[in-house]
């Protein structure tokens, strides 16, 4: 038997502990506390962030363009809800097909103008960007005291803004 003396490794960002992990892209040496667990493995933090730069690809001004376009799609996909509402018992079908439809429509607008571009801050604000351009029609079926008008809405908007989201981030719930 040999005993090989090995070297003792410190944490590149705690300097008084000693580990034994390495992060698996750059090699230098990290405590559990700095590892960040990764599919293939233990990451420093700072190669996970050059990873997320490499996914985070949208502009300053995609965030304008897609909020823009995600609340005037949605304007117009909660005015046609109020016209679905309206037609009665066979609204409540319509809305709850329709919603996932618009909400298609609104994704892919809103991918047209953001040149498919991507961010995880982007995809919130065009989640925001729905909210708000359903807004003004909630507002007015509050003022006009429209009970059913505004649980229309709800279900849009509950069924919608996830769709948007999901479909811009990519997150495939069935492969």
């Amino acid at each position: 038997m040999t005993k090989e003396k090995t070297e003792t490794l410190y944490c590149y960002v705690h300097p008084n502990r000693e580990t034994a992990l390495r992060c698996n892209n750059c090699n230098r040496p990290i405590c559990a506390s700095c590892a960040v667990r990764t599919p293939t493995g233990y990451r420093c933090r700072e190669c996970v962030k050059g990873q997320q730069k490499i996914f985070n690809t949208a502009e300053w001004y995609d965030y304008l363009t897609g909020f823009i376009t995600a609340g005037i799609l949605s304007g117009i996909a909660s005015f046609l809800v109020t016209l679905i509402g309206g037609i009665g018992f066979f609204g409540w079908f319509l809305v709850i097909a329709g919603a996932p439809t618009a909400a298609v429509a609104i994704s892919e607008g809103v991918r047209l103008v953001t040149g498919r571009r991507r961010s995880r801050n982007l995809f919130i604000t065009v989640a925001i960007g729905i909210v708000l351009g359903a807004l003004p029609v909630i507002l007015f079926q509050a003022l006009t005291f429209q009970f059913f008008g505004i649980v229309f809405q709800v279900i849009y908007l509950f069924l919608a803004t996830p769709v948007v989201y999901t479909r811009l981030s990519g997150i495939q719930l069935f492969r």
